[in-house]
Protein backbone atom coordinates (compact mmCIF):
# COMPACT_ATOMS: atom_id res chain seq x y z
CA UNK A 1 0.00 0.00 0.00
CA UNK A 2 1.67 3.25 -0.99
CA UNK A 3 -0.80 5.94 0.47
CA UNK A 4 1.60 8.06 2.95
CA UNK A 5 -0.11 10.28 5.72
CA UNK A 6 -1.23 8.38 8.37
CA UNK A 7 -5.22 7.45 7.41
CA UNK A 8 -6.58 4.59 9.31
CA UNK A 9 -9.17 5.40 11.58
CA UNK A 10 -10.81 2.76 13.46
CA UNK A 11 -14.20 4.94 15.01
CA UNK A 12 -17.34 4.60 13.03
CA UNK A 13 -19.97 5.98 13.41
CA UNK A 14 -23.25 5.02 12.15
CA UNK A 15 -25.78 7.19 10.12
CA UNK A 16 -29.13 8.75 11.31
CA UNK A 17 -31.71 6.41 9.26
CA UNK A 18 -34.18 9.42 9.60
CA UNK A 19 -31.81 12.04 8.57
CA UNK A 20 -32.40 12.96 4.67
CA UNK A 21 -30.97 15.63 2.29
CA UNK A 22 -32.89 18.07 0.50
CA UNK A 23 -31.01 16.89 -2.52
CA UNK A 24 -32.42 13.41 -1.79
CA UNK A 25 -36.13 14.32 -0.87
CA UNK A 26 -35.93 15.98 -4.45
CA UNK A 27 -35.09 13.42 -5.86
CA UNK A 28 -37.44 10.71 -4.58
CA UNK A 29 -40.33 13.09 -5.59
CA UNK A 30 -39.00 13.29 -8.86
CA UNK A 31 -38.69 9.19 -9.02
CA UNK A 32 -41.47 8.77 -7.58
CA UNK A 33 -43.70 11.44 -10.45
CA UNK A 34 -41.58 10.19 -13.20
CA UNK A 35 -42.44 6.21 -11.99
CA UNK A 36 -46.07 7.28 -12.15
CA UNK A 37 -45.91 8.63 -15.64
CA UNK A 38 -44.30 5.67 -16.71
CA UNK A 39 -47.53 3.12 -15.83
CA UNK A 40 -47.44 1.21 -18.88
CA UNK A 41 -44.42 1.98 -20.58
CA UNK A 42 -41.57 4.64 -20.46
CA UNK A 43 -43.41 7.92 -22.09
CA UNK A 44 -41.68 9.91 -24.68
CA UNK A 45 -41.56 13.55 -23.60
CA UNK A 46 -43.94 16.19 -25.83
CA UNK A 47 -40.57 18.31 -25.65
CA UNK A 48 -38.38 16.46 -28.12
CA UNK A 49 -38.40 16.82 -31.76
CA UNK A 50 -39.31 14.28 -34.39
CA UNK A 51 -36.47 11.60 -35.17
CA UNK A 52 -34.04 8.72 -34.31
CA UNK A 53 -33.78 9.48 -30.95
CA UNK A 54 -35.85 10.93 -27.42
CA UNK A 55 -36.37 11.31 -23.92
CA UNK A 56 -38.53 9.66 -21.64
CA UNK A 57 -40.38 11.19 -18.48
CA UNK A 58 -37.81 9.14 -15.94
CA UNK A 59 -35.50 11.43 -17.05
CA UNK A 60 -33.81 13.40 -13.60
CA UNK A 61 -32.41 16.63 -14.85
CA UNK A 62 -28.60 15.35 -13.93
CA UNK A 63 -27.26 17.01 -16.91
CA UNK A 64 -24.93 14.22 -18.08
CA UNK A 65 -26.65 14.01 -21.89
CA UNK A 66 -26.32 17.63 -22.35
CA UNK A 67 -22.75 17.88 -21.26
CA UNK A 68 -21.80 14.92 -23.36
CA UNK A 69 -23.91 15.44 -26.55
CA UNK A 70 -24.87 18.95 -26.68
CA UNK A 71 -25.71 20.07 -30.10
CA UNK A 72 -28.97 17.09 -29.16
CA UNK A 73 -29.54 17.47 -25.85
CA UNK A 74 -30.95 20.80 -24.29
CA UNK A 75 -32.84 21.43 -20.40
CA UNK A 76 -36.51 21.91 -21.39
CA UNK A 77 -38.90 22.62 -18.66
CA UNK A 78 -36.68 20.84 -15.99
CA UNK A 79 -35.45 17.96 -17.57
CA UNK A 80 -33.23 16.99 -20.82
CA UNK A 81 -35.02 16.68 -24.25
CA UNK A 82 -33.39 15.88 -27.98
CA UNK A 83 -33.75 19.62 -29.03
CA UNK A 84 -31.99 18.64 -32.48
CA UNK A 85 -31.21 15.02 -33.84
CA UNK A 86 -27.48 14.26 -35.12
CA UNK A 87 -26.74 15.63 -38.14
CA UNK A 88 -23.51 13.68 -38.87
CA UNK A 89 -21.54 10.43 -37.88
CA UNK A 90 -19.97 12.48 -34.89
CA UNK A 91 -23.04 13.52 -33.21
CA UNK A 92 -24.61 10.39 -33.57
CA UNK A 93 -21.77 8.52 -31.45
CA UNK A 94 -22.34 11.34 -28.71
CA UNK A 95 -26.01 10.74 -28.63
CA UNK A 96 -25.48 6.71 -28.23
CA UNK A 97 -22.52 7.23 -25.70
CA UNK A 98 -24.61 9.25 -23.41
CA UNK A 99 -27.47 6.91 -23.84
CA UNK A 100 -25.43 4.35 -22.36
CA UNK A 101 -24.14 6.80 -19.72
CA UNK A 102 -27.98 7.70 -19.24
CA UNK A 103 -28.25 6.80 -15.04
CA UNK A 104 -31.82 6.16 -15.25
CA UNK A 105 -31.67 4.60 -18.78
CA UNK A 106 -34.29 7.24 -20.39
CA UNK A 107 -32.41 7.78 -23.77
CA UNK A 108 -34.09 6.02 -26.39
CA UNK A 109 -33.51 5.24 -30.11
CA UNK A 110 -36.76 4.68 -31.97
CA UNK A 111 -35.78 1.83 -33.42
CA UNK A 112 -32.64 -0.58 -32.19
CA UNK A 113 -29.27 -0.11 -33.73
CA UNK A 114 -26.17 -2.06 -34.08
CA UNK A 115 -23.75 0.64 -33.63
CA UNK A 116 -24.77 0.59 -29.88
CA UNK A 117 -22.23 -2.51 -29.57
CA UNK A 118 -19.57 -0.66 -31.33
CA UNK A 119 -20.24 2.32 -28.73
CA UNK A 120 -19.83 0.07 -25.91
CA UNK A 121 -16.21 -0.54 -26.57
CA UNK A 122 -15.41 3.07 -26.41
CA UNK A 123 -15.48 3.33 -22.92
CA UNK A 124 -13.91 4.53 -20.73
CA UNK A 125 -13.58 7.53 -23.14
CA UNK A 126 -10.27 9.12 -23.12
CA UNK A 127 -10.85 13.27 -22.00
CA UNK A 128 -8.09 14.96 -23.63
CA UNK A 129 -5.23 12.33 -25.12
CA UNK A 130 -3.23 15.12 -25.89
CA UNK A 131 -3.41 17.59 -22.84
CA UNK A 132 -4.01 14.95 -19.91
CA UNK A 133 -3.30 11.55 -21.40
CA UNK A 134 -4.60 8.73 -19.49
CA UNK A 135 -7.50 10.10 -17.95
CA UNK A 136 -10.36 8.68 -19.35
CA UNK A 137 -14.45 9.20 -18.45
CA UNK A 138 -16.08 6.21 -17.61
CA UNK A 139 -19.05 7.10 -18.62
CA UNK A 140 -21.99 4.25 -17.18
CA UNK A 141 -23.48 6.87 -14.61
CA UNK A 142 -25.63 5.36 -11.92
CA UNK A 143 -28.61 6.20 -10.76
CA UNK A 144 -27.58 5.32 -6.99
CA UNK A 145 -24.81 8.73 -7.08
CA UNK A 146 -27.92 10.93 -9.02
CA UNK A 147 -25.80 10.66 -12.09
CA UNK A 148 -22.48 11.31 -11.07
CA UNK A 149 -19.51 11.41 -13.33
CA UNK A 150 -16.74 8.84 -12.26
CA UNK A 151 -13.15 8.61 -13.82
CA UNK A 152 -10.35 6.35 -14.61
CA UNK A 153 -6.68 6.93 -14.62
CA UNK A 154 -4.10 4.55 -15.74
CA UNK A 155 -0.46 5.45 -13.77
CA UNK A 156 2.48 3.25 -13.71
CA UNK A 157 2.46 3.08 -9.71
CA UNK A 158 -1.89 1.61 -10.03
CA UNK A 159 -4.26 2.71 -11.86
CA UNK A 160 -7.09 4.79 -10.15
CA UNK A 161 -11.09 4.41 -10.42
CA UNK A 162 -12.31 8.22 -9.32
CA UNK A 163 -15.82 7.30 -8.01
CA UNK A 164 -18.21 5.11 -8.88
CA UNK A 165 -19.80 4.38 -12.37
CA UNK A 166 -22.68 1.94 -12.72
CA UNK A 167 -21.53 -1.91 -12.78
CA UNK A 168 -21.50 -3.29 -16.37
CA UNK A 169 -19.41 -6.51 -16.86
CA UNK A 170 -18.73 -4.74 -20.38
CA UNK A 171 -17.29 -1.71 -19.18
CA UNK A 172 -15.40 -3.89 -16.58
CA UNK A 173 -13.55 -5.88 -19.55
CA UNK A 174 -12.46 -2.21 -20.89
CA UNK A 175 -10.70 -1.21 -17.95
CA UNK A 176 -9.22 -4.53 -17.07
CA UNK A 177 -7.64 -4.18 -21.21
CA UNK A 178 -6.40 -0.81 -20.21
CA UNK A 179 -4.30 -2.40 -16.67
CA UNK A 180 -7.06 -2.90 -14.24
CA UNK A 181 -7.53 -1.03 -10.71
CA UNK A 182 -5.36 -1.08 -7.73
CA UNK A 183 -7.22 1.95 -6.01
CA UNK A 184 -10.77 3.54 -6.05
CA UNK A 185 -10.66 6.63 -4.83
CA UNK A 186 -14.20 7.84 -3.37
CA UNK A 187 -14.39 11.72 -3.01
CA UNK A 188 -17.20 11.49 -0.61
CA UNK A 189 -20.33 9.77 0.34
CA UNK A 190 -22.32 10.58 -2.16
CA UNK A 191 -21.22 9.09 -5.05
CA UNK A 192 -19.99 5.53 -3.87
CA UNK A 193 -22.55 4.02 -6.61
CA UNK A 194 -21.59 0.49 -6.95
CA UNK A 195 -18.41 0.36 -5.11
CA UNK A 196 -18.69 -3.26 -3.69
CA UNK A 197 -19.04 -4.66 -7.23
CA UNK A 198 -16.11 -2.86 -8.83
CA UNK A 199 -14.10 -3.75 -5.18
CA UNK A 200 -14.78 -7.05 -5.72
CA UNK A 201 -14.19 -7.40 -9.52
CA UNK A 202 -11.23 -5.15 -9.82
CA UNK A 203 -9.78 -6.33 -6.31
CA UNK A 204 -8.71 -2.88 -5.79
CA UNK A 205 -8.15 -0.66 -2.47
CA UNK A 206 -11.20 1.81 -1.25
CA UNK A 207 -10.19 4.99 -0.37
CA UNK A 208 -12.92 7.38 1.64
CA UNK A 209 -12.46 9.71 4.60
CA UNK A 210 -14.15 8.57 7.60
CA UNK A 211 -15.80 11.54 8.49
CA UNK A 212 -17.98 9.91 4.55
CA UNK A 213 -18.23 6.21 6.36
CA UNK A 214 -21.61 5.19 6.52
CA UNK A 215 -23.50 1.50 6.96
CA UNK A 216 -22.95 1.04 2.73
CA UNK A 217 -18.86 2.09 3.56
CA UNK A 218 -17.83 0.46 6.32
CA UNK A 219 -16.02 -2.35 4.86
CA UNK A 220 -14.13 0.44 2.90
CA UNK A 221 -10.20 -0.95 3.33
CA UNK A 222 -8.51 3.01 3.91
CA UNK A 223 -10.43 5.12 5.75
CA UNK A 224 -8.90 8.45 5.92
CA UNK A 225 -8.42 10.03 9.28
CA UNK A 226 -7.95 14.31 10.04
CA UNK A 227 -6.93 16.93 7.81
CA UNK A 228 -4.48 15.52 5.33
CA UNK A 229 -3.08 15.79 2.90
CA UNK A 230 -2.15 12.25 1.83
CA UNK A 231 -0.50 11.10 -0.87
CA UNK A 232 -1.18 8.22 -3.07
CA UNK A 233 2.49 6.99 -4.89
CA UNK A 234 4.50 9.54 -6.44
CA UNK A 235 2.30 11.80 -8.48
CA UNK A 236 -1.23 11.84 -6.46
CA UNK A 237 -1.91 14.13 -3.67
CA UNK A 238 -5.59 13.78 -1.22
CA UNK A 239 -6.73 17.46 -0.25
CA UNK A 240 -9.18 17.56 2.44
CA UNK A 241 -12.08 20.01 1.55
CA UNK A 242 -14.69 19.59 3.58
CA UNK A 243 -18.14 21.47 3.14
CA UNK A 244 -20.14 19.60 0.90
CA UNK A 245 -19.66 16.91 2.95
CA UNK A 246 -18.04 16.12 6.42
CA UNK A 247 -15.68 13.76 4.73
CA UNK A 248 -15.04 15.45 1.30
CA UNK A 249 -11.90 15.23 -0.38
CA UNK A 250 -10.32 16.33 -3.37
CA UNK A 251 -7.80 13.93 -5.90
CA UNK A 252 -4.90 16.20 -7.36
CA UNK A 253 -2.90 14.90 -10.00
CA UNK A 254 -0.01 16.68 -9.84
CA UNK A 255 1.92 16.67 -13.46
CA UNK A 256 -1.43 16.78 -15.50
CA UNK A 257 -2.26 19.19 -13.54
CA UNK A 258 -5.89 17.99 -12.83
CA UNK A 259 -7.97 18.54 -9.52
CA UNK A 260 -11.15 15.44 -9.33
CA UNK A 261 -13.12 17.80 -7.06
CA UNK A 262 -16.37 15.33 -6.60
CA UNK A 263 -19.47 17.67 -5.66
CA UNK A 264 -17.17 19.80 -3.82
CA UNK A 265 -16.47 22.33 -7.12
CA UNK A 266 -18.09 22.34 -10.25
CA UNK A 267 -18.64 24.46 -13.19
CA UNK A 268 -22.42 24.98 -13.93
CA UNK A 269 -24.20 24.85 -17.17
CA UNK A 270 -24.79 28.34 -17.48
CA UNK A 271 -21.08 29.23 -18.00
CA UNK A 272 -17.86 27.68 -18.41
CA UNK A 273 -16.50 30.17 -15.43
CA UNK A 274 -19.35 30.03 -12.84
CA UNK A 275 -19.21 27.26 -10.44
CA UNK A 276 -21.75 26.17 -8.40
CA UNK A 277 -22.31 25.06 -4.56
CA UNK A 278 -25.49 23.10 -5.07
CA UNK A 279 -26.55 20.52 -2.53
CA UNK A 280 -24.62 21.31 0.28
CA UNK A 281 -25.32 18.94 2.86
CA UNK A 282 -22.68 20.26 5.51
CA UNK A 283 -21.58 24.61 5.86
CA UNK A 284 -21.60 26.51 2.48
CA UNK A 285 -18.83 28.94 4.59
CA UNK A 286 -16.82 25.63 5.39
CA UNK A 287 -16.90 24.83 2.20
CA UNK A 288 -15.56 28.44 0.46
CA UNK A 289 -12.78 28.09 3.19
CA UNK A 290 -11.91 24.84 1.51
CA UNK A 291 -12.28 26.18 -1.75
CA UNK A 292 -9.98 29.03 -0.41
CA UNK A 293 -7.29 26.26 0.13
CA UNK A 294 -7.22 25.52 -3.47
CA UNK A 295 -5.50 28.56 -4.57
CA UNK A 296 -2.17 26.71 -3.19
CA UNK A 297 -2.50 24.21 -5.85
CA UNK A 298 -1.20 24.22 -9.44
CA UNK A 299 -4.09 23.09 -11.54
CA UNK A 300 -5.71 23.52 -15.09
CA UNK A 301 -8.36 20.80 -15.25
CA UNK A 302 -11.42 20.84 -12.55
CA UNK A 303 -13.07 17.47 -13.35
CA UNK A 304 -16.25 17.21 -11.02
CA UNK A 305 -18.92 14.68 -10.56
CA UNK A 306 -21.85 16.54 -11.30
CA UNK A 307 -22.08 19.46 -13.89
CA UNK A 308 -19.12 20.76 -15.44
CA UNK A 309 -15.34 20.45 -15.92
CA UNK A 310 -13.66 23.85 -16.20
CA UNK A 311 -9.98 24.19 -18.10
CA UNK A 312 -7.72 26.98 -17.89
CA UNK A 313 -5.00 28.60 -19.74
CA UNK A 314 -2.97 28.44 -16.29
CA UNK A 315 -2.80 28.46 -12.34
CA UNK A 316 -2.72 32.72 -12.53
CA UNK A 317 -6.32 32.39 -14.40
CA UNK A 318 -7.10 29.82 -12.12
CA UNK A 319 -6.50 31.39 -9.54
CA UNK A 320 -8.28 34.65 -10.80
CA UNK A 321 -11.51 32.80 -11.34
CA UNK A 322 -11.64 31.09 -7.69
CA UNK A 323 -10.90 34.73 -6.18
CA UNK A 324 -13.60 36.43 -7.92
CA UNK A 325 -15.99 33.53 -7.05
CA UNK A 326 -15.11 33.53 -3.36
CA UNK A 327 -15.46 37.56 -3.17
CA UNK A 328 -19.01 37.44 -4.70
CA UNK A 329 -19.38 34.31 -2.28
CA UNK A 330 -18.24 34.54 1.01
CA UNK A 331 -19.78 38.10 2.40
CA UNK A 332 -23.09 36.50 1.55
CA UNK A 333 -21.82 33.77 4.24
CA UNK A 334 -19.87 35.18 7.17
Amino acid sequence: MALLGGFLCPIYRPPNPFSFTSRSRAAGRRFAESATAAVGGRRKRPQNVEGEFFVDHQCIDCDTCRWMAPEVFTRVDGMSAVTRQPSCEEERIKALQALLSCPTSSIHTERPTNKILEVQKMFPLPIDEQNIPGVYHCGYHSERSYGATSYFVTHPEGNILVDSPRFTERLARNIEMLGGVRYMFLTHKDDVGDHEKWSKRMRCERILHSGDVELSTADVENKLCGEGPWDIATDFKLIYTPGHTEGSVCLYYKPLKVLFTGDHLCGSEESDRAFSLAYNQQSVSLQLKSIRKLLDFDFQWILPGHRRRVTYRDNQEKNSALEAFLAWQEPLYA
